[in-house]
């Protein structure tokens, strides 16, 4: 069965239109349904000198066609006029709206999956979105929760605090909250990723892990009882773990994910690891949703020049998953 996947390009003025149209000939079929205004997709082709077919869809639902270089689209109206390589705030509003027609369109079951582009949570907030990125945004129009975790063919990286700064982290890191991430992370492997029985690693905060509380206590009063009562419900955690060891062949090939305690400190090493291969899944939803992993590149717009593996990996990792989902 074919899975129909709802693609967003994130804002109008970094690369996505461009990635979309560079995508058309090769990678693009008929059950990819993307969510935006065709304008900025001519604009490209014309640009970049390919060739493209745009077929107008009605509703999100709506009969798809193939042949080569067809991008089925089902169109949103700009607010502002698009100058490429430029991110207006203007536009804000169509950006939330090609992300909140694709999540809406996932929920009705129009969709199997969403992937979505990069954005500016800078420019969206200028534009008077107050959010701090698609993860969380997803989560509350899902009413759920959601845990970021990036994906490559070696590692599953989780972060138990996303988009914070660092001086606040140590306040998000709970017993409670630990379990509850870890608890979702667990049956998201199971029922997205077809894991039987999930084998998690999770990371001290501090260095050396807290060196037995010299360097910190959150491991001994928060992170190990966690890890404890996680395992009395029968879920495999170990840890904590110092991050700087963390990510040895040793653990990488021994568990199905490493769990972080922040933004940057699993993030650097799975973009190291892989960046053009990386993509970004959102678990805990009841839709699926993967992302590519890099951003607007505005200095690469309409030059041609642009590596679109983050994004036909992402088109793969969202069909896997939607094919796989229980």
């Amino acid at each position: 069965m074919s899975r129909r996947i709802a693609i967003t390009l994130g804002d109008p003025g970094g690369i996505g239109p461009d990635i979309c149209v560079m995508m058309a000939k090769s990678t693009i079929t008929r059950n990819h349904i993307f969510i935006t205004d065709p304008k900025l997709l001519l604009d490209s082709s014309k640009k970049l000198k390919i060739k493209i077919k745009i077929n107008l869809l009605k509703a999100t639902a709506s009969k798809t066609v193939s042949g080569s270089g067809i991008i089925n689209v089902y169109p949103l109206k700009l607010r502002s006029k698009n100058k490429p390589g430029h991110m207006d705030p203007k536009n804000a509003a169509f950006v939330i709206d090609t992300i909140r027609t694709a999540a809406e369109g996932c929920i009705r079951g129009d969709f199997d999956a969403m992937v979505t582009g990069p954005i500016s949570k800078s420019v969206l907030n200028r534009g008077g979105y107050k959010i701090s990125g698609h993860t969380e945004f997803l989560a509350k129009l899902c009413k759920s929760k959601s845990i970021m975790m990036l994906m490559n063919d070696r590692l599953k990286v989780t972060l138990q605090t996303i988009h914070i700064p660092l001086r606040k982290i140590a306040k998000e890191i709970t017993k409670d909250n630990i379990i509850e991430k870890i608890c979702i992370i667990n049956e998201e492997l199971k029922t997205k990723f077809g894991r039987k029985k999930p084998k998690i690693l999770v990371c001290g905060i501090n260095p050396h892990a807290g060196e037995d509380g010299l360097l910190g206590n959150e491991e001994i009063d928060i992170i190990t009882p966690a890890v404890k009562s996680l395992n009395k419900m029968g879920i495999t955690v170990d840890g904590p773990v110092p991050a700087d060891t963390a990510f040895i062949k040793k653990f990488v090939r021994k568990y199905d994910v490493i769990h972080t305690m922040y933004h940057d400190q699993g993030l650097p090493v799975i973009k190291y690891d892989d960046f053009s291969r990386t993509t970004n899944v959102t678990l805990g939803l009841p839709i699926i949703r993967v992302s590519v992993d890099h951003g607007t590149a505005t200095e690469l717009v309409g030059t041609g020049k642009v590596d679109i593996s983050s994004f036909t990996q992402a088109l793969k990792v969202a069909r896997d998953i939607s094919k796989s989902a229980i």
